[in-house]
């Protein structure tokens, strides 16, 4: 892994996302991870706020989402939202 980031909280998630904007990330990095914000934030505000921790409800609940409006992306860019969600993920404190 070349990044040890580990994302705790909705809020610390939120902040990551951020900042991949404030780094030099290809453009389909920052569409992956815009899109995603959107699903992250509805499933977050039926758990709690963005003081929450990030668990195995709100990842399951992000990934069904995901899953869902699978049919709304090109398959290239389901790929590209699939694997960056998959990056992602591994940067939850477990």
């Amino acid at each position: 892994m070349d990044n040890p980031v580990k994302i705790a909280t909705v809020e610390s998630l939120y902040h990551y996302l951020d900042s991949l904007f404030d780094q030099e990330v290809d453009d389909d990095t920052l569409f992956a991870s815009g899109y995603i914000r959107g699903f992250i934030s509805l499933a977050a505000s039926q758990f709690g706020d963005e003081q929450q921790s990030i668990s195995e409800e709100l990842v399951n609940a992000i990934a069904k989402e995901l899953h869902e409006a699978k049919k709304e992306l090109s398959p290239q860019d389901s790929v590209i939202v699939q694997n960056f969600w998959q990056q992602l993920q591994s940067k939850f404190n477990d």
